[in-house]
């Protein structure tokens, strides 16, 4: 993820056992860009990945890290430009004896940070995975609204959002007679 001789994989079976094994990861301009496109959102203006992989017990390895970054997204309801600070914590736990859950009604574990032991950890895959994962679903620009939409046939009236809240009559009957007495 970038053009500066970082370590951004990590081969499991010459990680040190006693030690942890600690990383940076800082892509260029050039993979933010890339990581932006593949993202489909405007821009990545600051990414850094830094924390550490250490041995837990024998055969598993855990992943602690953090995630900064400055992305760029369009608001969903005017497509200004909104920027978001992200700050992630990330966690991978390696499993030398994970089992994935099979079949089709099969129940995920509690715990989503579980893998199996890959041969290789690559610190760019996992940037990328944990940036989609923490960017905001529906960005959306300071005070911009959503509008009310009115739709109807011709020669009809149309149906405004409180027509279809058929509750709402009776709330304001409940409150008044309660203000009556």
């Amino acid at each position: 993820m970038t053009d500066e001789p970082q370590n951004h994989t990590f081969r499991v079976a010459t990680l040190p056992a006693r030690k942890p094994q600690r990383f940076r990861l800082t892509p260029s301009a050039k993979d933010r860009a890339t990581l932006a496109k593949d993202l489909d959102i405007t821009a990545i203006a600051a990414l850094t990945f830094e924390g550490e992989i250490r041995a837990e017990g024998r055969e598993d390895y855990r992943l602690d890290g953090r995630l900064k970054g400055t992305v760029e997204q369009p608001c969903v309801v005017t497509l200004a430009p909104v920027v978001t600070k992200i700050d992630a914590p990330v966690r991978r736990r390696y499993l030398a004896s994970y089992v994935a859950p099979t079949g089709e009604e099969a129940e995920m574990p509690e715990d989503d940070t579980l893998e199996p032991i890959p041969e290789v950890i690559d610190l760019r895959d996992i940037a990328a995975e944990e940036l989609a994962l923490a960017l905001p679903d529906w960005p959306r620009a300071p005070g911009a609204e959503l509008g009310e939409a009115v739709f109807a046939a011709p020669d009809a009236a149309p149906l405004r959002d409180a027509d279809l809240r058929p509750f709402a009559g009776l709330q304001a009957l409940k409150d008044k007679l309660e203000k009556d007495g």
